[in-house]
């Protein structure tokens, strides 16, 4: 019965996450979603693979409808044998998003279970966790597999430190199934921020366990984390396969080119431009946000409600109440160095006094790895503003180029500082009443002293923000005014919430010496001071993520309505391409049509480049050649007449869309008369721009030898080839022609898993025109087939099928020898 009763503070915990990750999303027991902006750009992208999944029963992987074609490894891809997705899904029952929620809570709650945290302070500290703003706005804007990487975190992180303590058995099975869940979520660059607090983790370790000469348990740990390590990835093998397999080929992978699109020399050796990787870094002195929330204004859009200085000005000038009411809704009070904000990365004033404690109190040295590991991930946080750092990793640290928005690697901070707080909560509570006095006081001056020297610092800054230009020309007579009164209102914030936070903190401070006096028992004071943290969050977050966000269902799983421009196109059933300038990295058009643009972070590089360099730029030139009475392009444009684009979808007036035909479009297929050969990316890429791609397809020589060996070929007027059956993994056509000859599919050509055959036997394939797919066509009558049937998947599948046996019985393994003989873990 004893070790029954020891289970049901655990017990009270779980409900009690459930509980409160409803409450908070409490719309989803009506049946609303919340309105997710990515996840409705994710629903456009994937709605042509995901319509053929249910039509079909089969996996595609490959879209037509994005980009001009793309696997689909990066947007939900269905792959056998992948059993860790059914744990995951097991875990997460809750509705969305209240299922991260729920993640957030369980993950940090183990975490402090090995870290020997009392279950009340435990799960104080797991709600102060989940409830950090920028966990919460994640969810409000749909970064799903974000949040769902960082949940799995601290579990990782609970395992590691488990094997480090010695108990390899608990340890290794949590480390490998965490892990195995964290690489699962598919959010790469959470788990590689991870991997770099893990490495933090490991140094501090090490360094001890030589210090101690405990080379043995050096040895067994290092086997344990290699087999985890090993398993976990296999588990996964066959989605991690395939996105390095794709990398290459995206804008994450090193440009070919070297010119930029304005013809300036391509300098960077990175995967992606510099601009592009820190164009997200976190302002120095913005980094305050973290310990008062609105400091630098907070987000884009703010409601500052009716007693604020915006709502003043707008009154003033004549509207009436409820129009005031409305305008100060939305905003622009950030004034921050990023190119916009959703909301403040706030930790809680009172995470951070608590963090502090921990630092004046705490005697275990742990406390060291978990505050380097907070103090890293602020500092590369900052990107372009701390140019050395930052310059470094991306020069030197494999794989750091590959990602961008380099302020989200403050997810690391607002793990380490929840840990932090909570240990120093637990200690203080175990102190005697003098370390207890001194801690209070040392904590208690640190974190007041920095809101007053941040509120006495106020005059240093300008609270301009990098739009308020603009915002004064569009107001237009009033714009000045309007940017003054706004500047005045950022300045009430910053007040504001540097007055709020340190009277939190006072609070707290205040029970806990309230506790030192014997006024409150340490069960109340640990209560009360828990609701003050978890509250000061949870109100930050109501402002930017509450049921004002939610929607309908329906809204949601059909989040795009067609327009009169998209059902005149759809009226045409044949095979072709749909451009739309002003959203081309939108999802919309491919909600509906074969699009060339798309919303994703990993777009085909080329296809992406093609755009940039020859396309967009020139729009303009191709609709000032539009007929108004027939609404045709009035001349040819070689990449729109290659790619198939047959339609183009402007918008005019208010909001309203237009289709354009290019009576042009080269079709699905084409034979050419002659090849151009060229010997770079640089020269396949300006060949474009005035080739007649009807009679010439351009090879690169050095890439593809055997496809230029001959460069002219008959010209026949009768040699045809046609469409005959397309599905986005495969496409079939006939051909006849009296001579051999060369034919270019407008079909965007991919290195790995497209297997082509002709009349059933498999022919090669090559890359022509910078993106598309050629090959070489004997004379006659041939049917040529494209199959989409990438090994990467079948070998994947069968590591994923061991892989997961052998972790089945790993756990097995292990339950049945802890059953047998329970290990005992030390204290740090």
């Amino acid at each position: 019965m004893k070790n029954i009763n020891k289970f049901y503070p655990h017990l009270f915990a779980l409900v009690g996450f459930i509980i409160v990750s409803l409450i908070y999303f409490y719309p989803v027991l009506q049946g609303k979603k919340i309105y997710q902006s990515d996840i409705v750009q994710y629903t456009g992208m994937a709605k042509e693979q995901n319509d053929f999944r249910k039509a079909t029963g089969e996996e595609p992987y490959w879209t037509n409808s994005a980009f001009g074609g793309m696997p689909t490894y990066q947007m939900g891809a269905n792959y056998p044998h992948n059993y860790i997705k059914k744990l995951d899904s097991l875990l997460r029952f809750l509705p969305r998003p209240a299922d991260y929620l729920f993640l957030y809570f369980i993950g940090f709650y183990i975490l402090m279970y090995v870290l020997r945290v009392s279950p009340l302070k435990a799960f104080i500290g797991a709600l102060a966790f989940g409830f950090s703003t920028y966990l919460i706005i994640i969810l409000g804007v749909g970064h799903n597999a974000k949040a769902h990487a960082i949940a799995y975190m601290p579990m990782v992180v609970a395992g590691v430190l488990l094997v480090f303590k010695k108990r390899y058995i608990a340890g290794g099975l949590l480390t490998m199934v965490a892990a195995a869940l964290e690489i699962n979520a598919n959010h790469f660059q959470m788990t590689y921020y991870l991997l770099l607090l893990l490495l933090v983790l490991g140094i501090y370790y090490v360094v001890q366990i030589v210090k101690a000469k405990e080379y043995k348990h050096l040895g067994i740990l290092s086997a344990v984390f290699a087999g985890a390590a090993l398993l976990a990835v296999g588990v996964n093998a066959t989605g991690l396969m395939a996105t390095a397999e794709y990398t290459d080929f995206s804008i994450r992978g090193k440009s070919e080119l070297t010119i930029n699109p304005d013809g300036t020399p391509n300098t960077t050796d990175s995967a992606m431009e510099y601009e592009y990787i820190t164009e997200y870094s976190y302002g120095i002195a913005e980094s305050f946000n973290l310990i008062a929330p609105r400091l630098f204004g907070g987000g884009a859009r703010e409601d500052v409600g009716k007693n604020s200085v915006m709502y003043e000005f707008i009154s003033d000038i004549g509207a009436n109440p409820q129009e005031a009411k409305e305008f100060v809704k939305t905003v622009p009070t950030y004034w921050g160095e990023q190119p916009i904000v959703e909301a403040p990365a706030y930790i809680g004033a009172i995470v951070f006094f608590f963090a502090l404690v921990a630092l004046f109190i705490d005697n275990r040295k742990i406390k060291y790895a978990f505050l380097a590991g907070a103090i890293l991930s602020l500092l590369l946080s900052w990107g372009k503003n701390l140019p050395a750092l930052t310059n470094f990793f991306i020069d030197y640290v494999p794989l750091y180029d590959k990602f961008r928005a380099v302020s989200s690697i403050q997810v690391i901070l607002e793990l380490c500082f929840p840990v932090l707080a909570i240990m120093g909560l637990q200690t203080f509570f175990k102190s005697d009443k003098t370390e207890q006095l001194k801690a209070l006081k040392l904590a208690g001056g640190t974190a007041l002293g920095i809101i007053i020297l941040l509120f006495f610092s106020m005059s240093m800054f300008s609270f301009v923000g990098m739009h308020d230009e603009q915002l004064r020309e569009m107001y237009g007579d009033i714009g000045p005014a309007f940017v003054e009164a706004l500047q005045e209102q950022r300045k009430d914030m910053y007040t504001g919430d540097l007055i709020r936070s340190g009277l939190l903190i006072l609070a707290a401070a205040g029970i806990l010496w309230a506790y030192i006096k014997n006024k409150l028992s340490a069960m109340w004071a640990t209560v009360v001071v828990g609701l003050l943290m978890v509250g000061d969050l949870y109100m930050i977050d109501r402002n930017y993520v509450n049921n004002d966000d939610f929607v309908s269902a329906r809204e949601m799983d059909a989040p795009f309505q067609a327009t009169e421009a998209d059902q005149f196109i759809l009226e045409d059933t044949t095979y072709y391409r749909v451009y739309e300038p002003q959203g081309r990295l939108q999802a919309r058009t491919s909600y509906f049509h074969n699009s060339v643009g798309g919303y994703s972070a990993v777009r085909p590089q080329r296809m992406d480049q093609l755009f940039n360099y020859l396309v967009d730029p020139r729009v303009n030139a191709v609709l000032n050649t539009i007929n108004p009475e027939t609404m045709e392009i009035g001349k040819p444009f070689p990449v729109l007449n290659l790619l198939n684009i047959k339609y183009m979808i402007l918008q005019a007036g208010e909001g309203q869309n237009v289709p354009i035909i290019n009576p042009y479009a080269n079709g699905p297929a084409w034979f050419v008369n002659s090849v151009k050969p060229v010997t770079t990316a640089d020269e396949e890429l300006k060949s474009l721009e005035k080739l007649d791609s009807w009679n010439v397809a351009v090879i690169n020589k050095k890439d593809y030898p055997e496809a230029v060996q001959k460069t002219s070929y008959p010209a026949d007027s009768t040699a045809t080839i046609t469409l005959k059956e397309h599905k986005p993994n495969y496409l079939k056509y006939s051909t006849d022609n009296d001579n051999e000859g060369l034919a270019v599919f407008s079909e965007m050509y991919y290195t790995n898993g497209w297997k082509s055959y002709i009349d059933g036997k498999e022919m090669p394939h090559f890359r022509a025109n910078f993106v598309l797919r050629a090959m070489k066509v004997p004379a006659g009558k041939h049917t040529i087939e494209f199959k989409f049937e990438p090994e990467v998947v079948k070998t994947g599948s069968n590591i994923a099928l061991m892989s997961s046996i052998g972790m089945i019985l790993l756990i097995t393994g292990g339950i049945y020898m802890a059953v047998r003989k329970p290990q005992v873990g030390k204290q740090e």
